[in-house]
């Protein structure tokens, strides 16, 4: 079939307006219907487009940045692709700040989208000067002419999704979206849907994802941060060791954590059922809706739809890498196709 589309001028014209699809085969023997937002249809293949585009735009509206000024940014890495993308395309330079939990996939496409990249070690606290916070915050003061995104603290980013990625899916679901389960790393994507489906209808459950090792799920059901929920985790774009200002609590109705492993092979499995070539991320959503679904949260008139925030290419020498996975007593048995050398 061809579709009629116009022709645009250029590729920061395709934020926005991705699929949903249904899920069926991974879904089987949970109750109610499943679907899920892809965002890897973005050009930048994640939904951190959305922000990057959202929040420059608004910069340039307020002649805060200016052709040939440095966009500066802390990213697990698909902020920052959104980001290089944006530069590269408006005549900006980039510098970020990389957790050195991002996979190498990730920092050679930040690389090769002409960013210059610092990789900062993961596991140091929020404040130490060598964590991927605090290097950003030095850069942005070190560097004239620069603007620091601030994803973590800038309301802009859950405005980026209270303006489109929200309306987008009330409006693809004809308003029949009962539930919503969303990662929580900034927070920015779920408070703005949250807060868009709320108002459009209060009794949307608004459901979160966090990983062990983090301290969002404690910090919403008890507003205190317990420093001892903190410890090393691999899950890259979810979960936090501080809490961002970017997330609104009072919108988020429960929050699911998810393991490492359960995360990696359950983002497989998508691919095995469903043909979706998911992100570590995807596979950790789609593991809390069935963790959701096992305790009682839906029933066979549920409506449930699932955000799958990236492409599973960011993740090839990890979650798609035997050797990874094998290395952190992930894999027990081959899940994937074969590969044989003919002689």
């Amino acid at each position: 079939m061809v579709r009629n589309q116009k022709i645009n001028n250029t590729i920061l014209d395709l934020v926005g307006q991705t699929p949903i699809v249904q899920l069926h085969k991974i879904t089987k023997d949970l109750k109610g219907s499943y679907f899920a937002k892809l965002e890897s249809f973005n050009p930048g293949h994640s939904a951190k487009d959305r922000i990057a585009i959202h929040i420059i735009e608004n910069a340039e509206k307020k002649g805060i940045i200016k052709p040939g000024d440095t966009i500066v940014e802390t990213t697990s890495g698909n902020t920052g692709f959104s980001l290089a993308m944006i530069s590269m395309v408006k005549g900006y330079r980039c510098i970020l700040a990389v957790s050195s939990k991002s996979s190498q996939d990730k920092i050679d496409m930040l690389k090769t989208m002409g960013a210059e990249v610092h990789i900062c070690p993961a596991n140091v606290a929020a404040d130490d000067p060598r964590s991927y916070y605090e290097v950003a915050k030095r850069i942005h003061k070190e560097t004239p002419d620069s603007v620091y995104i601030n994803q973590y603290f800038n309301e802009l980013n859950s405005d980026a999704h209270y303006h489109s990625t929200g309306p987008e899916i009330w409006e693809q679901t004809e308003g029949k979206v009962t539930h919503i389960v969303v990662a929580s790393g900034t927070g920015g994507t779920i408070s703005g849907i949250g807060k868009y489906l709320k108002e459009q209808n209060k009794n949307v459950q608004i459901l979160a994802v966090d990983a062990f090792g983090s301290i969002l799920k404690k910090y919403h059901e008890t507003r205190e941060i317990d420093e001892s929920e903190i410890f090393p985790y691999r899950i890259e774009g979810l979960g936090k060791n501080l809490i961002p200002t970017a997330t609104n609590f009072d919108v988020i109705d429960f929050y699911e954590k998810v393991t490492d492993k359960d995360a990696a092979l359950k983002a497989r499995e998508i691919v095995r059922k469903e043909g979706i070539f998911p992100g570590y991320t995807s596979g950790a959503v789609m593991q809390a809706t069935e963790q959701y679904a096992n305790k009682g949260f839906f029933n066979e008139d549920s409506f449930v739809v699932l955000v799958f925030p990236d492409h599973g290419s960011r993740y090839m020498n990890k979650i798609y890498s035997d050797t990874w996975m094998e290395a952190q007593g992930f894999l027990k048995e081959e899940l994937n196709g074969v590969v044989k050398q003919e002689a």
